[in-house]
């Protein structure tokens, strides 16, 4: 038969620590806590598993469970001395939720469970305290009805707030006994005038009707909205914890708190929390009252007049003190713990893995592994790799003033103040020339703004996702960006933004959080990110243990010196096109473009030889002989024309054209949809001249740095979009024959690799063949994506999240990749590429090589090496030595 109801207390119990999945975190870490010999008040847990049948059974519960409720119901009784439902010592329990994954706030607990009309006399006879009955009779009768019965809290705040004011006071403290019956009668008559029924009086019907709540609080939309963005599955469940009640407001020798094992801020080794006296646990987190500080260090550092527990109750601080060190002990992590006080004798009503900040669990990681309680790997494990974006930007000073403006999502990381713009030519402009620092707003970024994105201090649009333009070109740069603030107006014209009756003009300065999508009106101080100390040390540890190398995806000098700060091993993905945009270089690109003739365009080309050969000296210097992947032009030529007049104007005179050929040429190369057109390989089979040109400037460099520097230099050239191996034979003779070229003129020569991005089905499904020609494969997983789902990653977000919601993508595929199909094409792709050239060097270079969940894929997969943006290279990093341990352990981090 399967067993229902696990019993704790009394210094044993029925469960462990380690069945936290039947009897969620807290029913485990009770049952925990009874068989250390802690003092816990007696109850019993409800296992998850009663959850999953009562929502597979229409709202019933097993035919066997309330006779192993009544006896667990016995069980507590007899630890306890006192009885359910009597009038002369009644027992009143907690009716608590309790998930294997913490869910703070997100179901509903009931409070004081067992009094009624008869059993509150008795209650308030054996405490000699009738205001203390009274009290928890209303805080009962205002819980249960609204959490079982679903009547409205603010009913019943009404009639307090009346019942204070009749008497001319402010507090609920400030009501004696009479009052409060006063209150729990016109609590009882509200009950009935709602209902048209009264409050119920038998405590059996109370317990069933809380433990149904419970349950019920499972499927309510608060929770489910969590697990969606915790990922946490239905079929989970929840337990019900049936606890025996322990007052912590009887009297001044009473208490009640909240404490933290270290520092969940700072993670110092210091104890650390809070308490009431003569009060409930919910009046601790409610902050009617001004909390007292449990050790004498933390009374000085609030400056507090109120007297800490160490000096007011001593003997129970001693006890207390000596269990925070055992439960660490035991659980070799920093514990989160509640605690109630009743007439001087110490209760523990639960202990949990503590959420932290990200610097606290560096530091208590570390610290732990240091003080020996935990080994290296599980320092490493223990740490969240997302959450070390928030030390790698700067990040708002939480002391400093601010007033938001609006909200939009956290696309790129960090914080930014700076005056407001709303075109990359005028951010280029108040950068360049005014020597200022800018927020660049616009409704949505494309591909031409670049190089206004990449002077700018951080990027507000007020379209796009998580996955659109401007956030993974923000994400890639390092630059904070809030996308999609739908709140927010633009008006290019009136060169305004308004959001509910506020307008900020340019020139106005503002200030973006990144890390949270809040945009601020004015500046806000920031603080600047600390790379050493735990940090630094953790990092020495991860590179250690990982066996995927992690590149960075660069192409400016900037950003190949901040992915080397990082730790990157290489460049896996260098953007030639990003190259072309710089102001100095978009015209002669643009000449190219509108040259009519082979002649023409080579005679265009030839101006942006040196630009290219530079851009390329000053990586390979950069990098220091480490690999460096360089993908020839991908995009299709229309993004780098003008739109425009102006522009179409300035491009025309400076090409010698009239505007009206640049304006046919716009409207020549227009696609329908660019993403599967003529870009990629195609240009370079229809234009060779193209990637010749790029491919001298690679070679010339590549000479020009291993020459002056001694250093061996191997560029990696990969040709993009290639689906059928003649492509890439084509371009791969075109490249060759320009190494050849180069080589003879200079006399020297370098190693160099032909490779090709493996971003279409086609092409990873005959990876075989194409594997006889390229000599690495670096997945293009953005565009392998776009191309397997037949969906564009900008215009997907709406209906992406529909899917979600119904359960038919459980992640945007754009930003955890999607290891059933895409995956699936990966592993296909290197299997047959390997089986024909054996050591085939195999990479991912698209934004999925910064998440973790990706990371994780590519390990198992055997790729060589992830690529992902200079700021993830230390997520990256992490990720890749859980990766290379077989998971992660990441429950602690905030």
């Amino acid at each position: 038969m399967t067993k229902w109801v696990y019993s704790f207390g009394g210094g044993k119990a029925e469960g462990r620590a380690d069945m936290k999945n039947l009897l969620g975190g807290k029913g485990a870490n009770l049952a925990e806590m009874s068989n250390l010999g802690i003092p816990v008040p007696p109850g019993f847990t409800i296992s998850t598993e009663v959850c999953t049948y009562y929502y597979a059974n229409g709202e019933t519960y097993p035919q066997t469970l309330k006779d192993e409720v009544m006896a667990a119901l016995s069980q507590v009784e007899e630890d306890i001395g006192l009885k359910f439902g009597s009038t002369a010592d009644p027992l009143l329990v907690s009716v608590r939720s309790g998930a294997r994954a913490s869910m703070p706030g997100m179901m509903d607990t009931i409070l004081n469970l067992g009094l009624n009309d008869k059993s509150v006399e008795g209650l308030a006879k054996r405490s000699n305290d009738a205001r203390f009955a009274y009290d928890s009779y209303r805080r009962f009768i205002q819980m249960y009805s609204n959490v079982v019965l679903g009547v409205d809290h603010h009913n019943f705040e009404e009639i307090l707030d009346e019942v204070k004011e009749d008497k001319g006071v402010s507090l609920d403290t400030d009501l004696d006994a009479a009052d409060l019956k006063k209150v729990v009668a016109k609590y009882k008559d509200k009950v009935a005038e709602q209902l048209g029924k009264p409050f119920p009086q038998d405590v059996h019907e109370q317990l069933w009707g809380a433990v149904g709540a419970v349950f019920g609080s499972w499927m309510n939309q608060r929770a489910i909205t969590y697990r969606r963005l915790h990922d946490i599955p239905a079929e989970w469940g929840t337990a019900v914890n049936v606890q025996s009640m322990v007052f912590g407001n009887m009297g001044s020798d009473c208490s009640t708190g909240v404490c933290f094992t270290r520092n969940p801020s700072t993670g110092e080794n210091e104890f650390y929390g809070e308490f009431l006296v003569n009060a409930q646990g919910e009046d601790v987190v409610a902050g009617i009252r001004t909390p007292q500080q449990l050790t004498l260090a933390g009374k000085n550092a609030q400056s507090s007049d109120l007297p800490a527990m160490e000096e007011c109750m001593p003997e129970v601080f001693k006890e207390l003190n000596a269990i925070r060190h055992k439960l660490e002990a035991h659980y070799k992590d920093m514990q989160d713990m509640e605690f109630t006080v009743q007439q001087n004798r110490l209760w523990m009503l639960q202990t949990r893995t503590g959420k932290r900040t990200t610097k606290a669990a560096l530091k208590i990681a570390v610290d732990m592994a240091r003080e020996g309680l935990i080994t290296r790997k599980d320092a490493i494990k223990r740490i969240d790799p997302a959450s070390l974006d928030q030390l790698l930007h700067p990040t708002l000073d939480p002391k400093a003033p601010r007033k938001i403006l609006g909200r939009g999502l956290p696309a790129s990381p960090g914080a930014a103040s700076g005056k407001v713009v709303f075109s990359a030519e005028e951010a280029e402009d108040w950068v360049n020339n005014r020597k200022e620092k800018v927020i660049l707003v616009r409704i949505e970024t494309s591909p031409e703004d670049i190089g206004g994105m990449h002077v700018s201090e951080g990027i507000l649009t007020t379209r796009g996702g998580m996955t659109s333009h401007a956030a993974v070109v923000a994400r890639g740069m390092g630059t904070p960006c809030v996308a999609g603030a739908g709140e927010i107006r633009v008006d290019y014209a009136a060169k305004t933004i308004k959001v509910a009756g506020q307008v900020v003009k340019e020139g106005d300065i503002i200030t973006l959080d990144g890390s949270t999508g809040e945009v601020f009106i004015g500046a806000v101080a920031t603080i600047q990110p600390e790379l050493t100390g735990d940090f630094g040390t953790l990092m020495e540890w991860v590179d250690t243990i990982r066996t995927l190398k992690v590149r960075a995806n660069a192409e400016t000098p900037l950003d190949a010196a901040t992915a080397r700060k990082f730790g990157a091993e290489g460049i896996g993905l260098c953007r030639t096109e990003h190259m072309f945009f710089d102001p100095k270089r978009i015209i002669a690109m643009r000449e190219m473009i509108l040259a009519e003739t082979e002649k023409g365009r080579r005679a265009a080309l030839a101006k942006l030889l040196p630009f290219q050969r530079q851009d390329f000296i000053e990586l390979f210097e950069i990098m220091q002989g480490l690999p460096v992947t360089i993908r020839l032009l991908d995009p299709p030529l229309h993004e780098f024309l003008p739109n425009s007049e102006a522009e179409i104007a300035e491009v025309a005179k400076e090409a010698g054209v009239e505007p009206a050929v640049v304006k046919a040429r716009n409207t020549a190369l227009h696609e329908n949809n660019p993403m599967l057109g003529h870009r990629g390989c195609r240009l370079g089979i229809t234009y060779p001249e193209i990637y010749e040109m790029q491919a001298r400037a690679i070679f010339e460099a590549a000479v020009h740095v291993s020459r002056e520097t001694g250093r061996t230099v191997v560029p990696e050239i990969m040709i993009p979009l290639v689906g059928a191996k003649k492509e890439l034979d084509l371009m791969k003779a075109c490249i060759d024959k320009e190494a050849e070229a180069v080589f003879a003129e200079q006399k020297y020569s370098v190693k160099y690799m032909v490779g090709t991005m493996i971003e279409l089905p086609r092409a990873a499904l005959l990876a075989g063949e194409i594997a006889k020609t390229g000599e690495f494969f670096s997945f293009g997983t953005n565009d392998l994506t776009q191309t397997t789902f037949g969906m564009s990653r900008d215009d997907s977000g709406p209906f992406l999240e529909v899917y979600r919601a119904k359960g038919i993508y459980e992640h945007d595929p754009f930003a955890s990749l999607d290891q059933a199909g895409v995956g699936e094409l990966i592993r296909i792709a290197a299997e047959r590429g390997r089986a024909t050239r054996a050591g085939l060097k195999l990479g991912i270079c698209g934004e999925h090589g910064g998440d973790p969940a990706s990371i994780h894929f590519c390990q198992g997969a055997g790729l060589d090496y992830v690529s992902c943006s200079p700021y993830r290279v230390p997520i990256a990093r992490l990720a890749a030595a859980q990766a290379a341990l077989g998971g992660s352990s990441s429950s602690g981090t905030a």
